[in-house]
Protein backbone atom coordinates (compact mmCIF):
# COMPACT_ATOMS: atom_id res chain seq x y z
CA UNK A 1 0.00 0.00 0.00
CA UNK A 2 1.38 3.18 -1.01
CA UNK A 3 1.01 6.78 0.37
CA UNK A 4 -2.50 8.38 -0.30
CA UNK A 5 -1.89 11.73 -1.92
CA UNK A 6 -5.82 12.57 -0.70
CA UNK A 7 -4.40 13.01 2.18
CA UNK A 8 -2.98 16.23 1.35
CA UNK A 9 -5.91 17.97 1.01
CA UNK A 10 -6.12 17.79 4.94
CA UNK A 11 -2.19 17.54 6.10
CA UNK A 12 -0.78 21.01 6.92
CA UNK A 13 2.64 22.11 7.82
CA UNK A 14 2.67 21.64 11.87
CA UNK A 15 5.36 25.24 12.20
CA UNK A 16 3.41 27.71 9.53
CA UNK A 17 0.07 25.78 9.08
CA UNK A 18 0.58 26.14 5.68
CA UNK A 19 0.04 23.74 2.35
CA UNK A 20 1.92 20.91 2.01
CA UNK A 21 3.52 18.99 -0.98
CA UNK A 22 4.39 15.08 -1.63
CA UNK A 23 7.60 14.48 -2.49
CA UNK A 24 7.52 10.65 -4.16
CA UNK A 25 11.07 10.55 -4.98
CA UNK A 26 12.22 10.78 -1.18
CA UNK A 27 8.85 9.79 0.08
CA UNK A 28 8.28 12.85 2.39
CA UNK A 29 5.23 15.64 2.64
CA UNK A 30 7.71 18.95 2.07
CA UNK A 31 6.71 22.19 3.13
CA UNK A 32 8.31 24.52 0.78
CA UNK A 33 7.81 27.71 3.10
CA UNK A 34 9.87 26.61 6.16
CA UNK A 35 12.40 24.06 3.98
CA UNK A 36 10.86 21.10 6.13
CA UNK A 37 10.73 17.56 4.50
CA UNK A 38 8.64 15.27 6.85
CA UNK A 39 9.29 11.79 6.64
CA UNK A 40 6.49 9.12 5.85
CA UNK A 41 6.94 5.71 7.55
CA UNK A 42 4.72 2.55 7.44
CA UNK A 43 2.87 4.81 4.84
CA UNK A 44 1.85 7.38 7.44
CA UNK A 45 2.75 11.12 7.45
CA UNK A 46 5.11 11.69 10.20
CA UNK A 47 4.41 15.67 10.77
CA UNK A 48 6.46 16.37 13.93
CA UNK A 49 9.04 18.96 13.94
CA UNK A 50 12.09 17.39 15.62
CA UNK A 51 11.63 14.40 13.25
CA UNK A 52 11.94 16.71 10.02
CA UNK A 53 14.76 17.42 8.02
CA UNK A 54 15.78 20.50 7.31
CA UNK A 55 15.68 21.36 3.07
CA UNK A 56 18.97 23.43 1.15
CA UNK A 57 17.81 25.61 -1.24
CA UNK A 58 19.96 23.26 -3.80
CA UNK A 59 16.80 20.92 -2.77
CA UNK A 60 14.00 22.43 -3.28
CA UNK A 61 15.53 24.05 -6.59
CA UNK A 62 16.03 20.02 -7.26
CA UNK A 63 12.31 19.64 -6.65
CA UNK A 64 11.44 22.15 -9.57
CA UNK A 65 13.08 19.99 -12.23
Amino acid sequence: MAFDKKLLDILACPICKGKVQYQQSTSEIICRFDRLAFPIKDNIPVMLENEARELTLEDLESMDK
